[in-house]
């Protein structure tokens, strides 16, 4: 893995920030966050000539960022080896309500990893991996379901980013106005926003009365238990 010595990814001229460097962070451990907090990311990468962005299910271990698709998906289609790509996860946490239509804006915390994607084809590592993925939508559940056919591990494909060229970007807090704006009679501020309030869950109807709700499905939360 690129980091410097504080525990930061290595600056380079792909990821550098340069629209609003001050919102700019290469550090690991927030970083870090994001992904643990995060549940879809997008892939963009070139097939056939043309730009595509898929969204995919991830998981991280260790220093690799691993997407999930069908073998039949057009990006696996599209390998020949590795893949150039650039991955995506974004959090919203809010939007910002300016006085003026120009100054409105959304709080968010935003990573983006470039590199080359390979193909994953050890099948130890890959059912290593599908049980991160099912452990990443809830911790804990990978332990109380069904495990993979062979027929299904070979239907399953999977991508594996080496993390090293990655950036994130981050806004919080109120609006920023024009200094005359600030005298006008229109309510601004933030209107916060969260993925980690779920609904109440709702049993498949073929689900027998008896069977028993797992506690970290009654008590989920998207929020790492840190934070």
């Amino acid at each position: 893995m690129t980091t410097d010595l504080d525990g930061s990814y290595k600056v380079t001229p792909v990821t550098k920030v340069r629209r609003l460097p001050a919102r700019s962070t290469y550090e690991k451990l927030q970083i870090d966050e994001i992904f643990e907090e995060g549940l879809t990311c997008h892939v963009a990468f070139v097939a056939n000539g043309r730009p595509c962005c898929i969204p995919m299910a991830y998981a991280k271990l260790e220093d690799k960022l691993y997407v999930h698709g069908s073998i039949a998906s057009r990006l696996l289609k599209s390998m020949k080896g590795g893949l150039e790509v650039c991955i995506t996860v974004t959090l919203l946490d809010g939007l910002v309500l300016a006085r003026s239509g120009f100054h409105h804006s959304m709080n968010y915390r935003s990573v983006m990893a470039f590199g080359t994607a390979e193909p994953v084809t050890d099948e130890g590592e890959k059912e290593r991996v599908l049980a991160a993925m099912v452990d990443h939508i809830i911790p804990g559940r990978n332990a109380q379901i069904r495990q993979p056919t062979p027929a299904e591990l070979r239907a399953t494909s999977l991508l594996a980013l080496q993390l090293e060229e990655v950036s994130a970007k981050v806004r919080t807090g109120p609006p920023k106005d024009d200094e005359a704006d600030y005298a006008l009679p229109v309510w601004a501020g933030t209107l916060p926003l969260s993925t980690a309030v779920a609904g109440s869950p709702e049993a498949d109807p073929r689900l027998p009365a008896s069977t028993e709700m797992p506690s970290n499905v009654r008590e989920y939360s998207r929020k790492p238990a840190a934070s």
